[in-house]
């Protein structure tokens, strides 16, 4: 059975050394983040992920949920127990405000968490996950009195939280919904139709399940413009907060999945059920971007917890198991063969996820702390600029992390061979659950065209110019540094590679819109390689920093960090070459073939 240990270590550099958040201790909640809180906090969530829910995971993918004749569905076993300890610790409203329930943490603390709790459990880590989705749409939009109902149940994991957006007509183009929403006299709503693909949308694993449903009200204009959000919840509150009556809605089947299933995903059907209306209407749509950007980052997070998990499994098979000798020649003359480590091939796929999986997680910490500035500073053009950072980078983090996810699974499962095809192994479930990060909460085509059709050129392009400003500052002042040339001189080329290619849409997009289009997909990875390039370049000064500093403290660490890091400039970044081609190809060829020859 896989294994997994949180990457406790790896995490207070990039917080220490990398980010220097002690810096940030002018923001609420970081001037209180003491580093012995820090250590106990994640000590703790690693604690829970290692012990509990990483035994469950194998649990969950072979049992599955099972939905029962009255609608009801039972969770794997052991999901229901290792879900009340996550709750108990606190862990579901840890970033949220103390006020509603939750703890006050930094949200960069909230992803540390969602990182571990996905690599040890992805099926069961969604419940929550999914909840402060809910919880954060409702806290953003929510009247006064919906707060004071549904938030701190929620932040306590007595009351889980959904999304429903997906009906079976329509995925991505929510303007084709049908879900209708009829006015009442006393100011609720009666919501019908069916929606699928509700990850979490029947359980055992809570008292309540407070739904946030899109739907039309009659009469609303067609399209998207027409859409609101309401607040469906599985049993009605009273007055005073305590389980009313059962509302109208219900599980009508549960989907038969590829991998997650641990986690229930389900068909709903709401029928006249009692529903209130979230935010403004006809603006539901605004009001569910807020959980919907909160799901992007998290399944982004998923994609890199995945990388992290097979990575672990593999590597520690690669080193145990014997397979053939060295190229140059035997390494352990008195064993029958040598082990996998040893040989340059297993090596590359090994240093390709692990490379990939470091600059990953540094960027999601580093757009973990843009989310508390963003949402916390005083000063309005840091938040402002942490604003931007935001809109400019969630399509790119779910996107590319959710593909290197998948490729990095397979890569994983390759070092293992045979025997990581066989199920009892554990690497083909990474395979499996790692699929579905691509696909939901806008599949990675729809992030591509969101980033360049829209956060690119959003308020002039003033996003992407004060990311690219930001990362030539870095270069231009690391130039002449000690040991950095290997990491600052790819990243220039890199960064020029992406200016061109960026330039190349502008003046494209007028003149054949499919241009554009055809080369988003390429231009969010072109972007992404840069992005995780400035990272590594700055775990790099990091590393070389406190090597300077304390010469003899956590060397094999430190040196770890910078071999792997020049393995990314060397073998990864490169393919930002190749991306810039893409892009200025066209859409010419992609276009030729008539629709019938396909």
């Amino acid at each position: 059975m896989p294994s997994y240990k949180a990457p406790v270590a790896d995490y207070l550099f990039l917080l220490n050394d990398v980010l220097q958040i002690e810096r940030h201790a002018e923001l609420p909640a970081y001037s209180d983040l003491s580093v012995p809180l820090l250590e106990a906090t994640l000590a703790g969530a690693a604690r829970l992920c290692e012990e509990v829910l990483a035994p469950l995971n194998r649990v969950g993918d072979s049992e599955g949920c099972t939905r029962h004749e009255d609608g009801s569905v039972t969770t794997p076993k052991g999901f229901s127990n290792a879900y009340r300890q996550y709750c108990k610790g606190g862990w579901v409203g840890m970033s949220f405000p103390e006020e509603f329930g939750g703890q006050g943490l930094p949200s960069l603390l909230g992803v540390v968490v969602t990182e571990f709790t996905s690599a040890a459990n992805l099926a069961l880590g969604m419940y929550p996950g999914l909840t402060r989705g809910a919880a954060a749409a409702l806290l953003a939009h929510g009247t006064l009195e919906q707060k004071a109902t549904y938030l701190a149940n929620m932040l306590a994991g007595t009351w889980t939280g959904t999304m429903n957006l997906t009906e079976a007509h329509c995925g991505t183009d929510l303007g084709l919904l049908r879900t209708r929403a009829v006015p009442q006299s006393d100011g609720s709503y009666r919501i019908s139709g069916t929606k699928i693909f509700i990850s979490a949308g029947e359980h055992d694993m809570a008292e309540n399940i407070v739904h946030l449903v899109l739907a039309r009200i009659d009469g609303a204009p067609a399209g998207v413009k027409g859409i609101s959000l309401f607040v469906v919840p599985k049993f009605i509150p009273t007055a005073d907060g305590a389980l009313g009556p059962r509302n109208s809605l219900s599980c009508g089947s549960i989907e038969h999945k590829m991998g997650i299933h641990g986690n229930s995903t389900c068909v709903m059907n709401f029928d006249n059920a009692t529903g209130w209306l979230v935010g403004e209407s006809n603006r539901g749509l605004n009001a569910m971007f807020t959980m919907m950007n909160e799901a992007r980052l998290m399944v982004g997070t998923n994609g890199l917890a995945i990388s992290d998990v097979a990575y672990q499994n593999a590597a520690a098979y690669a080193k145990e198991r014997l397979q053939s000798r060295s190229p140059r020649g035997p390494k352990l003359p008195e064993k029958p063969a040598d082990p996998l480590i040893v040989h340059p091939d297993v090596r590359r796929m090994l240093l390709t996820i692990r490379a990939r999986t470091e600059g990953a997680r540094a960027l999601v910490a580093w757009t973990g702390l843009q989310q508390d500035i963003a949402s916390r500073s005083g000063d309005p053009q840091a938040r402002e600029r942490a604003e931007d950072y935001m809109g400019l980078l969630t399509p790119v983090i779910k996107g590319v992390l959710t593909d290197w996810g998948l490729d990095n699974a397979v890569l994983a499962q390759q070092v293992w061979g045979g025997h990581g095809y066989i199920a009892e192994n554990g690497m083909e479930q990474f395979v499996r659950d790692a699929r579905i990060n691509q696909i939901y909460e806008g599949a990675n085509g729809v992030q591509a065209l969101d980033l360049v059709g829209r956060k690119i050129v959003w308020n002039s392009g003033r996003a992407l110019k004060s990311f690219i400003a930001e990362v030539k500052g870095y270069l231009d002042t690391r130039t002449q540094a000690q040991g950095m040339a290997a990491f600052v001189d790819p990243v220039r080329e890199s960064l020029v590679r992406l200016e061109a290619a960026t330039c190349w849409i502008s003046k494209s997009r007028n003149e054949n819109p499919d241009d554009a289009a055809a080369a988003a997909y390429d231009y969010m990875h072109l972007l992404g390689l840069v992005a995780v390039g400035y990272m590594w370049c700055r775990m790099a000064e990091a590393a070389l920093t406190r090597m300077a500093s304390a010469p003899d403290r956590d060397n094999q660490h430190l040196n770890s960090k910078l071999i792997t890091g020049r393995f990314f400039m060397e073998r990864l970044l490169p393919e930002t070459a190749l991306l810039r081609e893409r892009v200025s190809s066209g859409a010419d060829n992609i276009m030729a073939l008539p629709d019938e020859a396909f």
